[in-house]
């Protein structure tokens, strides 16, 4: 397919609609329309809808600051039960709100897609190469009057300055080695690296490969500096910004600076079995999920703790020490954005939000120039392997690229203090294709109908205005496809499939208030629920475009 859109010097322009009210309406004829079908309920949602602070017309337009991280698993940040201290994280869960059932696409490309399209990626295209076939959220904002900036990983074709960002420094590619992803320095060692060269780019320049003269570079804290400078560019409200943050930790390969692993050397020595249970147990005290949760057994190929030998235990300590690193600096660096938003004086009146872009990664190659090299340094290339990704995604069952809850349940956190009460817990189902209907709705901007003369289809998300105000909206199905993968969840109910390499899975039925885990499948027993779930599905298949 051609690609249907012209080049960053002539950037696509929408007619921009200032001020929240006209976009805000949709939110508010959904919420009125739910407090009509309560009865007497309806003049107390009302009076509620009336005070609310989205809706205050003489607001100016909040900023927007979306950070997103790369595999990592659901349990991974403290505030989600894990021992990984993430205390900035943990602020934005203590001075907002985190949802428990918010849902992305199981990985990494199909959840950029649909993250910075708001459609689902069988519609927006999602390899990368692709171009997308619709407006990204910056070519969105940005024709509505925001400064658009982004930084880190992008994993599509183009590249973030030709589509609607005014700036970008970093990768245009899927991974990279964290501290050279080129060649090597003078004194150092070659540095590890999986298809080599990897992409990069710093506004429309593009390097391949990309080899830093800097020998303390290091992605994460690059990524920050970048987009801290960017922050310098705000003002104290001539134009909102929105800013993108798409770190690469923790995604492989396994790269930690020495005094971060320090920090968690010898912490993963009790194993897997014994740390997936203390963080189940942590959860249910933070109320994430029922008291009745049990853990699935664990998956196929991971070994019980203790059957293993004494060395081969502390080798898979160091690996999760290096992941835990990685998470712990990922926090370091949003504290330096969240303070940055403090110093110059944005903090109130903007939107920050974080999620992960799938769940852990169960793969265990080794693409280390020597195959054996300890994770760690740049001479290496290692994965976290099964058993820490089973635990990464606590309670759930699968990772990456699976439909289970393993692979698409999602960590969200909002924080907005103008607007959000601080301290709340949303268990409302949430979906990524909802956050450019929810830009937009904030921006005060409504979607085209057309873009550079192609149709566009109608964003199948909705805005999560109501649920930040903890206020209900309508039930809608949900969709998932990877492969021979599938999923969709219409209210409880989840019709799911596994990956196999050769003819679909039978589908699975499970009820996710009643079996989050998905440990008891209803199919059998309720053969019409799996047949009208299936036959939606179908449908929704049936619409999409072709595929390539």
């Amino acid at each position: 397919m051609s690609p249907i859109f012209r080049p960053h010097t002539a950037p696509p322009r929408l007619t921009p609609q200032r001020g929240p009210v006209p976009a805000l309406r949709s939110s508010f004829a959904v919420i009125a329309s739910v407090a009509l079908s309560a009865g007497l309920k309806s003049l107390f949602l009302i009076i509620l809808i009336l005070s609310c602070p989205i809706g205050n017309a003489s607001a100016p337009r909040p900023n927007l600051l979306l950070i997103m991280a790369d595999d990592m698993g659901f349990s991974d940040l403290s505030c989600y039960g894990g021992e990984i201290a993430t205390p900035h994280l943990d602020r934005l869960a203590r001075e907002g709100i985190h949802f428990t059932q918010f849902y992305n696409n199981a990985k990494c490309e199909p959840t950029r897609s649909s993250l910075l399209t708001g459609h689902y990626s069988q519609i927006a295209g999602a390899s990368p190469t692709v171009v997308y076939r619709a407006p990204t959220f910056g070519e969105l904002l940005r024709s509505a009057g925001y400064h658009t900036w982004m930084v880190g990983k992008w994993h599509a074709g183009q590249k973030p300055f030709d589509r609607g960002f005014d700036r970008h420094f970093g990768l245009t590619d899927g991974c990279s080695n964290y501290f050279n992803p080129g060649e090597p320095r003078p004194g150092e060692p070659l540095p590890s690296e999986k298809n080599y060269p990897r992409r990069w780019a710093e506004d429309q320049r593009e390097f391949r490969p990309f080899s830093p003269a800097d020998a303390s570079f290091y992605a994460t804290d690059a990524y920050t500096q970048h987009a801290l400078n960017y922050l310098e560019q705000a003002g104290s409200g001539d134009r909102p910004f929105l800013l993108y943050v798409a770190y690469t930790a923790p995604h492989y390969p396994l790269h930690a600076r020495p005094e971060d692993i320090a920090r968690h050397r010898g912490r993963y020595r009790a194993g897997w079995d014994r740390l997936r249970e203390e963080r189940l147990q942590r959860q249910k005290r933070l109320g994430l999920v029922s008291p009745e949760t049990v853990l699935p057994p664990r998956e196929a190929g991971v070994p019980a703790w203790d059957a293993l030998p004494a060395a081969e235990q502390d080798s898979w300590d160091l690996r999760m020490s290096v992941y835990a690193a990685m998470i712990d600096r990922l926090d370091q660096n949003i504290g330096l954005l969240l303070a940055k938003l403090e110093e110059k004086g944005q903090a109130e009146n903007t939107v920050v939000m974080f999620l992960s872009d799938n769940g852990g990664e169960s793969d265990d190659t080794d693409y280390s120039r020597q195959p054996g090299t300890a994770p760690g340094p740049q001479e290496s290339y290692r994965m976290v392997g099964p058993g820490w990704a089973q635990m990464s995604n606590t309670p759930f069952r699968r990772y990456k690229t699976w439909m289970h809850e393993g692979g698409i349940a999602t960590p969200f956190l909002v924080r907005w203090p103008k607007a959000i009460a601080a301290g709340g817990r949303r268990n409302q189902v949430g979906h990524i294709t909802d956050l450019v209907p929810t830009f937009l709705e904030l921006a005060g901007t409504t979607y085209p109908d057309r873009w550079q003369g192609e149709s566009l289809r109608p964003l199948p998300g909705q805005s999560l205005l109501p649920v930040f105000n903890n206020l209900p909206r309508p039930d809608a199905a949900r969709f998932w496809q990877l492969g021979t993968a599938a999923a969709v969840r219409l209210g409880p109910w989840k019709l799911v499939r596994g990956r196999s390499a050769t003819s679909p899975s039978a589908w699975e039925l499970y009820h996710l208030e009643q079996d989050r885990n998905e440990l008891q499948d209803l199919a059998a027993r309720q053969p019409e629920r799996v047949a009208a779930l299936a036959a939606l599905w179908s449908n929704w298949s049936r619409s999409l475009p072709p595929q390539n």
